[in-house]
């Protein structure tokens, strides 16, 4: 993992915490949750305040996640809205985070000026037992702590003030006006620094789990859709008459559940052409079978002289493997902008020459979902799946590794935003 970490193909723009306050304000943090403070001078965190040295110092990298829900939160400052998410169980944890920076950032903003925000993303389930409990999850609450307890402070100071507002004879009480005067000495103004998150119920719509050995949920307005393991606990006694089940490996159905509501952009010359997303196919297809074949040899899958000769060199396994010539056959029919008859491409096929329909508000879940049936395709994975190219990158000789992080880093790294634009038409 090392040259992951050093091409930050992973734990890549995270926040450096080296102040002392922070430090401290971290700590405080962590003793809230009954863990054990950090002796470390420095460290990294994500969005969600998560920090790999801190799992690594506490041997735990689920203190933060704790049975891999109600996930745990620690905002040292508003910056962190910038942050990737790297280490969660459930693919909409970045989404809730940023609806709740976005929802409180007058109070985000002041609170961190001189304490932490920490507590916990909160949901009905402790531990989840079966794909029911997952499918429960229909809302979560942020649970807000702060350090000096500021936020309450402030809740107790606006109570103090209405009731001043309100009462007759209020002002006589002495002790209460002796309080306020205390609190607001360390809440400040409350009448302009709002130190009370308000926004804290939101939706848990569409998401992945990892519970269960991964599963999908789609919501549509009729009828929840889960993706999974058919041997998962709960998969098909759940709310037969709401929910649909589709065994993962079930790919026809799956594919004709993305099509039926309008989750999935068929292939088309006019946006194939384009987006150069069969020549990503053909390259990174040709460096897993190059590299797997002769783990230490010299390949260069980006050169139209080296595919050649290395195609006409390996031709029985080219045409035993089969995804190549396929995929040569689409890209020569896609060219002319010619009309590809879909019922004649088997569910695999259709799923290495779709993506997921630009616009469509589940589109980054979808093209997670593609991912998982073009394996081949790495970047695709690192950019929609990263926990499954991790996993297949710890299963990869040197050779494919180097070729594979520097791939990375020349086309979607270089420019993110651009890259998922350009190839998948996403505008976020």
């Amino acid at each position: 993992m090392k040259r992951l970490e050093e091409s930050e193909l992973i734990f890549g723009r995270m926040m450096r915490v080296r102040e002392p306050h922070l430090i401290e304000r971290y700590n405080q943090a962590l003793s809230g949750f009954g863990l054990k403070k950090t002796k470390l001078s420095e460290f990294r965190i994500d969005m969600t305040g998560f920090s790999p040295e801190v799992a690594e110092e506490l041997g735990d990298p689920q203190y933060l996640d704790p049975h891999g829900i109600n996930r745990r939160f620690i905002i040292l400052s508003p910056n962190q809205v910038e942050l990737p998410v790297v280490h969660t169980a459930f693919s909409n944890t970045g989404h809730l985070m940023h609806q709740f920076f976005d929802g409180n950032a007058k109070a985000i903003n002041a609170l961190t000026i001189k304490d932490v925000i920490y507590g916990e993303i909160e949901d009905p389930i402790l531990e989840p037992r079966d794909i029911e409990d997952l499918l429960s999850i229909e809302q979560v609450e942020f649970k807000v702590f702060t350090g000096q307890n500021l936020a309450q402070q402030a809740l107790d100071l606006r109570l103090m003030m209405d009731r001043l507002k309100k009462e007759p004879d209020a002002w006589r009480d002495d002790d209460m006006l002796h309080d306020m005067v205390e609190l607001a000495q360390s809440t400040g103004d409350i009448r302009t620094n709002d130190l009370v998150p308000t926004e804290v119920v939101f939706r848990h719509n569409t998401f992945w789990s990892s519970h269960f050995g991964g599963v999908y949920v789609f919501i549509d307005e009729r009828e929840t859709t889960v993706i999974g393991d058919s041997s998962a606990p709960g998969f098909r006694r759940s709310r037969p008459w709401q929910v649909s089940y589709i065994d993962r490996n079930d790919i026809d159905l799956i594919y004709r559940f993305l099509l039926e509501t309008g989750r999935v952009d068929i292939p088309r010359g006019s946006w194939i052409e384009r987006t150069g997303y069969l020549d990503q196919r053909i390259e990174t297809l040709l460096a897993m079978l190059a590299f797997h074949k002769a783990p230490k040899g010299k390949h260069k899958p980006t050169s139209k002289r080296w595919i050649k000769t290395w195609v006409n060199n390996n031709t029985k396994l080219v045409e035993n493997e089969g995804t190549l010539p396929f995929l040569l056959w689409a890209k020569r029919e896609y060219e002319t902008w010619a009309t590809v008859d879909l019922d004649e491409i088997d569910a695999r096929g259709k799923f290495i020459l779709s993506r997921a329909k630009p616009g469509h508000d589940d589109q980054w879940l979808v093209n997670r979902l593609i991912s998982d049936y073009v394996p081949f395709d790495f970047i695709t994975r690192y950019v929609f799946n990263k926990p499954a190219f991790y996993a297949d990158y710890a299963t990869w000789g040197d050779g494919l590794r180097e070729h594979v992080v520097e791939q990375v880093q020349d086309t979607y790294l270089r420019n993110k935003s651009s890259y998922r634009t350009d190839m998948f038409g996403m505008h976020s």
